[in-house]
């Protein structure tokens, strides 16, 4: 697959064919919090300035992969590589309706209330913001931005590139008059462990706030050990709900930008089987898959 245009930036591994059917059956209304979609670069440009080139990942390709794994809700996160063009994500939620399809936003600092209405009145319920991939502002523009959402009721969603960033962000993470959500579980790493002080930070803004919220996905990016099994997350997802089982939300992360050859494109029937193992009791993944996004996005219950 060759770039979209001249831009530099890699390549990524084109979204698995089709996922394997789950051992574990999902509630009704289950819902991805973590997902995108890349479509027609001539209708959806890319940004020059990107971390990474996608290949075409279409919603019908996303579509057969829910229906494969059991997912009927999902929420689509605009991706860095549209920078704050959410046109892609505005198109996927009227496709759906807003009973099944939410979004979250990448905004410009100097964002207006009208674009805000505009967006808002389309199903977006967040912006991003991100250390981790060019396109979002980063977290120095955290006050700032929660300002100007503030009326539109919209959280924070907070993209690091490495956990231990929190350390110093916490004083300022507990004050942000907005909800916030961590992706990718703070982006600690395996190797890291719950002891990390990143991670500790996390549990900490958890228990004192209670409108912060952290999504179990994207794991296999992050973990040491092996696939399918990735070992190493284990305790990690177990510490999430341990804490904040209320607080929690699951995303696929679908078609898992970002990895490029020789990495292995991860199943997402496997990422499924490892959450429900991860996480046995029923009652709290019915929370963390259909209450809690329910929610935070502003789905009927």
């Amino acid at each position: 697959m060759h770039n979209y245009d001249s831009s530099s930036a890699p390549v990524c591994l084109p979204p698995q064919g089709s996922a394997s059917r789950p051992r574990h059956q999902l509630p009704p209304n289950s819902t991805d919090c973590h997902c995108h979609v890349y479509q027609d670069p001539e209708r959806y440009p890319l940004i020059a300035q990107r971390s990474y080139t996608p290949v075409s990942a279409t919603l019908q390709q996303y579509l057969e992969m829910c229906e494969q794994v059991g997912i009927q809700r999902t929420v689509q996160v605009s991706a860095s590589v549209y920078g704050t063009d959410n046109s892609l994500t505005l198109d996927v939620i009227a496709a759906l309706g807003q009973d099944r399809a939410r979004g979250i936003a990448g905004l410009a600092s100097d964002v207006s209330r009208d674009e805000l209405r505009r967006l808002h009145d389309g199903g977006m319920r967040g912006v991003r913001l991100s250390t981790h991939v060019k396109g979002y502002g980063g977290t120095q523009g955290l006050q700032a931005m929660a300002e100007r959402i503030r009326d539109f009721g919209w959280h924070i969603q907070v993209h690091v590139a490495n956990i231990e960033e929190l350390v110093p962000l916490a004083d300022e993470l507990l004050r942000i008059p907005v909800p916030l959500v961590f992706d990718h579980m703070g982006a600690v790493q395996g190797s890291q462990g719950i002891e990390n002080p990143g991670f500790q930070t996390l549990l900490r803004i958890l228990r004192e706030r209670e409108d912060c919220w952290a999504k179990i996905s994207s794991w296999y990016r992050r973990s040491s050990s092996a696939a399918p099994h990735y070992e190493d997350m284990a305790p990690i997802v177990q510490a999430l709900v341990k804490t904040r089982s209320d607080r929690l939300v699951f995303g696929t992360n679908w078609p898992h930008p970002a990895l490029f050859a020789p990495a292995v494109m991860p199943d997402d029937g496997n990422l499924i089987d490892r959450f429900c193992e991860w996480i046995p009791d029923a009652s709290a993944r019915e929370r963390i898959l259909v209450t809690n996004p329910a929610q935070l996005y502003g789905f009927d219950r």
